[in-house]
């Protein structure tokens, strides 16, 4: 063949080029290349229906699979009701939880206003609708995965298979159980065979389980006595059974009547109510709770406490800690909580005599101790017997805290290194005008200048003196100074829930309005006393069902303000317990710190203070026994007026010298911010040392002209607190109740 034979073939096609030797090779399967951007899109949705269908099919099966094998089980062993055994922390016994209260009621018996009640609380359409709610079941589930928290939204059949059937766990695998279990019984029972049961096994609080049960323990009645305010209040507690309890919390009365009015207002909506019954319809306030006998004294305080602590971090649910079996080492110590109780005894208890004082009828006391190395609770006083007085005084958070709220304010000005409206940093030496009813300055909302006590007016004060003597019209403007937005982020970084009820953002913040429970304002201050390391406060050691531990949330410690904010705060608060308000706590004999506080109109007294091994607060409030109402304490314990440097403060002084026996004393070791220091003396140029002439411009021994700086009054690291511890302070008026500080008081007026 001809060379030229050899290529005809070829240069005969027109269409022919060479292929660049850059780029790969087409694939026999791509076709032409206009095709294949069309041709990926198609393989790409048949791989998606594919995987569709697939899933579909599988869910299909596992569905199937699921309604077949599982079955409807007998009743769960808590229907069986177990005690709770709690022991103190070096494993002695503390006290056993009681037995259940049970009371099975055919539906009829039920009046039918109640159980519409039901149904407006927690499925309007219950007759209508299927034995499951596969989104809310969704949701539910995905909640539980991505850790957003527990949220129900299950029908009334899917709660009874849970309460009757299964346990309050909540695990996808329970989720699943009840979902097919429900399913069965939505075809092998009626509606009405499905509500009674709803309605016998359902958890009210109080220990009491079932409608009957509850119809007892909340009104003293049969259930078939109830009228509709009383079905309604009783509806609204499946919600949160002991949190809208109105007479152990009554810091949640309003949540309790939102409730109570959301259940009448979906019975008008769903035609079960007139709208002039509605409107006719009072809040059944329910009897006081009657505590079990083996829960006398404090035990049954320490029990709630414990049962709260559990509930409120997750724990154990509170209907399954209800169903019993649990055994629970709390961090309580014996001898502290001893220790305690004798104290309380000492001062209150056995100088109460109602028939000659009247007001002593009011008198409530709460404490609580806490360790600030790690934040747990060694002692706590609830009250004077559990089975008399069923409110924990040391857990509830109706009652102003007053000026223990102060030390707050000063910690947040060095955390956040505040100045004043002339823009002087605020240390302990820095001067405000303590003038009575001085407006603050610098606050863009409504006028406010507050009184001090007794309507005294100080003049110019140093920090340190306006913190011993609790003068509102400094601690108002430095709050103002440091911006309330701070001031309160501080007290809930220091250890108050950020749902304090009145913890606002406002001038008042200073003065205490705010209504902390002791155990809150004891972490608090435990906080200050750790130089400013904070965690959580714990109450329980240890937890197991059966034998199988649970696991505790841990406790990480963090810096929650700065070493320096919260020594700072300690040194100025030393001076209260040497020489200002709160020298009765000495009687602890070793170094304290602490602060005075009482509440409007001397309806509580406040003494919070800490070592460097013990943090406690003591809180004497005053509350009718019958009405429930906050009432003054004037003229109880035999004093005109009782304030928080008088009995809260030997309460104290009394328990920290027992409760730290034998312990080795030790002082404070603070790293104070700059400035904290005691300023130097200026020499002096005239006249004899000490003599008024040695003074700058004859001012009184003891100060020396601030200028600029704003900086007033020689002394030690903790500035003295004396009635004229800084220039142009008069002697503050005489206050009975406050010993070794003649002539000081301690009590703000939020």
């Amino acid at each position: 063949m001809s060379p030229s034979s050899g290529t005809s073939g070829t240069s005969s096609d027109t269409n022919w080029e060479p292929r660049d030797p850059t780029l790969p090779a087409p694939h026999p399967d791509d076709g032409p290349p206009d095709d294949r951007p069309r041709s990926r899109p198609r393989r790409v949705l048949r791989t998606l229906l594919g995987l569709l269908l697939l899933g579909a099919l599988l869910l299909a099966g596992a569905f199937v699979a699921g309604y077949l094998l599982v079955e409807i089980p007998p009743a769960n062993a808590a229907a069986v009701a177990q005690s709770n055994v709690y022991l103190y922390r070096d494993g002695t016994p503390l006290a056993r939880d009681g037995e259940v209260n049970r009371e099975n009621v055919p539906l009829g018996q039920v009046p039918l206003p109640v159980r519409r009640a039901v149904l407006a609380a927690e499925e309007r359409d219950f007759q209508t609708s299927r034995a499951v709610d596969p989104k809310a079941m969704v949701r539910a589930a995905w909640n539980t995965v991505t850790g957003k928290g527990r949220q129900s939204g299950s029908t009334i059949t899917q709660q009874y298979v849970k309460n009757y059937y299964l346990g309050q766990e909540q695990t996808l695998t329970r989720k699943a159980k009840e979902f097919f279990i429900a399913l069965k019984l939505g075809r092998e029972k009626s509606k009405e065979e499905i509500l009674q049961g709803y309605l016998n096994t359902s958890y009210f609080g109080r220990n009491a389980y079932g409608i009957q049960a509850a119809a007892r323990a909340y009104y003293g009645k049969d259930v078939d006595r109830l009228d509709t305010a009383e079905g309604a209040y009783l509806a609204s507690l499946l919600k949160a059974p002991s949190a809208y309890d109105v007479t152990t919390h009554p810091e949640n009365r309003a949540k309790a009547l939102a409730r109570w009015r959301y259940v009448l207002d979906g019975m008008v909506t769903e035609g079960w109510l007139s709208p002039a019954a509605r409107a006719a319809a009072r809040f059944p306030a329910p009897q006081t709770a009657h505590a079990a006998t083996n829960l006398s004294g404090q035990r049954g305080y320490l029990v709630q406490a414990v049962e709260q602590y559990l509930t409120d971090h997750g724990i154990v649910d509170e209907k399954t800690l209800a169903g019993g079996g649990f055994r629970i080492t709390t961090t309580l110590e014996p001898a502290k909580q001893e220790a305690l109780v004798d104290a309380v005894d000492e001062r209150v208890v056995s100088r109460l005599d109602p028939a000659t004082a009247p007001t002593d009828r009011y008198v409530r006391v709460g404490a609580a101790a806490v360790d600030p190395a790690n934040g747990k609770v060694l002692a706590m006083y609830g009250g004077v017997d559990y089975t008399q007085q069923y409110v924990n005084n040391a857990t509830r958070r109706d009652y102003q805290v007053g000026s223990t709220f102060k030390p707050f304010v000063f910690t947040a000005a060095v955390q956040n290194g505040a100045q004043t409206q002339q823009g002087r940093p605020i240390t302990p030496y820095t001067v405000y005008d303590g003038t009575n009813r001085r407006p603050v300055e610098g606050w863009n909302g409504d006028p406010y200048d507050p009184a001090n006590e007794d309507e005294a007016s100080y003049g110019d004060i140093n920090v340190g003196a306006a913190t011993g003597l609790s003068v509102n019209t400094v601690y108002a403007q430095m709050a103002v100074d440091v911006g309330p937005a701070h001031v309160r982020r501080t007290a809930i970084a220091l250890g108050l829930p950020g749902s304090t009820p009145d913890l606002t953002a406002s001038p008042s913040i200073a003065l205490g309005s705010a209504t902390a429970s002791v155990l809150d304002m004891a972490s608090a201050y435990a906080t200050l006393a750790a130089h400013g390391r904070n965690g959580t406060y714990s109450l329980v050691e240890e937890i197991s069902r059966n034998g199988q531990a649970l696991d505790l949330p841990g406790v990480p410690r963090r810096q929650a303000v700065s070493r320096e904010a919260a020594d700072t705060t300690t040194s100025i608060l030393r001076s209260v317990v040497e020489t200002g308000t709160g020298t009765a706590a000495q009687a602890a004999g070793r170094p304290a710190a602490g602060k005075t506080g009482t509440a409007e109109d001397d309806k509580a007294a406040w003494f919070a203070g800490y070592t460097p091994e013990l943090a406690t607060v003591v809180a004497v409030m005053g509350q009718d026994p019958e009405s429930g109402a906050q009432e003054s304490l004037y003229g109880a314990l035999g004093q005109p007026r009782v304030n928080g440097g008088g009995v809260p403060a030997e309460i104290w002084g009394r328990f920290t010298r027992e409760a730290l026996d034998g312990v080795p004393v030790r002082d404070f070791e603070l790293r104070l911010m700059p400035g904290a220091e005691a300023p130097p003396v200026p020499p002096a140029p005239d006249g004899p040392e000490g003599s008024p002439e040695s003074s700058p411009e004859g001012s009184p021994e003891g100060s020396y002209e601030a200028g600029e700086t704003g900086e007033a009054g020689p002394g030690a690291a903790h500035p003295s607190v004396r009635p004229s511890g800084a220039p142009g302070a008069p002697a503050a008026p005489a206050a009975s109740g406050v010993p070794g500080t003649p002539g000081v008081s301690d009590r703000s007026s939020p």
